[in-house]
């Protein structure tokens, strides 16, 4: 892959699913089991990231607990460089769910009351600066401060390094408010978009329009098995997903996308190889119960391409 290192900033937590074997008794005990993974937006791109050949070194925020020991470990499994800011007294940031046999959430709990601490400020410790400087590429997500957000943009756009945002979710994204001019591009998907736009076009095909208006030079918005779309300067593309008969959990599959597309980006492919790039990691991440799929290479990755379709342009 192309020189230097992809420095990715923001959320490295613990994600636990409890899921009900049964029908669902409110306010009882439910027979069920757990699974418990390392997660977080901006983790699952660096850790996908660095599966496709790139290096990578993660910035994150993390307690003295046995939860940041899981992320560490999950951080070296996958040859990412790992270098957090370590709260000993506090608690490794985390989502909690309860979902039901059929799949649907029953209730969620995210403490994430330690990303508060990563504040613009610590982008001045020296080892940030030298990362920034020693960097190809930033990655960041709505997991931080929209402050630090925003000077994370502004740091990069300043050294003349591109800089991705991963959305997150509806209420997190319009952290990115103040940074959308910054950005060299921002994944989201329609939820998100309507988050940040505060609009809902009767036609998918007016979002690369909304966008730009809204300060986004580049950006990628997913639709779940319909056609996502994708915008640059050049222009705008959309293209469907294949359709599949297996899945494995959807959980990471837009941060696996916005991988595939990142590294595509990287190597110097337009807009649309970039997307049919994307779509592809994200359909290797659907057919694995892990928000990371061990299995993602380029080899495979490059495999998987071929069962995409072309991208089709939009007027």
């Amino acid at each position: 892959m192309t020189d230097g290192t992809i420095l990715v900033l923001g959320g490295a937590h613990v994600d636990r699913r409890g899921r009900i074997h049964g029908e669902t008794a409110s306010g009882a005990s439910n027979p069920g089991s757990w699974f418990v993974e390392a997660g977080g937006g901006a983790f699952n791109a660096a850790r996908n990231l660095s599966r496709l050949g790139h290096a990578v070194r993660l910035i994150a925020p993390r307690g003295g607990d046995n939860d940041g020991e899981i992320v560490a470990a999950a951080a070296l499994a996958a040859g990412v460089e790992d270098t957090p800011f370590t709260f000993l007294d506090r608690a490794t940031p985390s989502y909690t769910a309860i979902i039901e046999r059929d799949g649907n959430l029953v209730i969620a709990l995210a403490d994430m009351e330690l990303y508060r601490l990563f504040s613009p400020r610590r982008l001045q410790q020296r080892a940030v600066r030298e990362a920034f400087n020693e960097a190809k590429a930033i990655v960041t997500d709505a997991n931080l401060p929209a402050e630090t957000v925003a000077a994370i943009a502004g740091t990069a756009r300043s050294n003349g390094k591109p800089v991705f945002g991963i959305a997150i979710s509806p209420a997190k994204v319009v952290r990115f408010q103040d940074a959308l001019s910054a950005l060299s591009c921002l994944f989201m998907n329609e939820a998100e978009a309507r988050a940040l736009t505060g609009t809902q076009p009767d036609d998918p095909r007016r979002w690369p329009e909304l966008l730009r208006n809204a300060g986004l030079v580049e950006g990628v918005v997913t639709r779940g098995r319909e056609a996502a779309i994708a915008f640059d300067a050049t222009g705008a593309v959309t293209l469907a997903p294949p359709l599949l008969e297996a899945l494995g959990d959807v959980t990471g599959a837009g941060d696996a996308l916005a991988s595939g597309y990142i590294s595509a980006r990287l190597i110097g492919e337009p807009l649309a190889t970039a997307l049919r790039h994307g779509v592809a990691a994200a359909l290797i991440a659907v057919r694995s119960p892990l928000a990371v799929a061990d299995e993602l290479e380029p080899e495979l990755l490059t495999r998987v391409i071929s069962l995409v379709s072309e991208a089709e342009m939009l007027s």
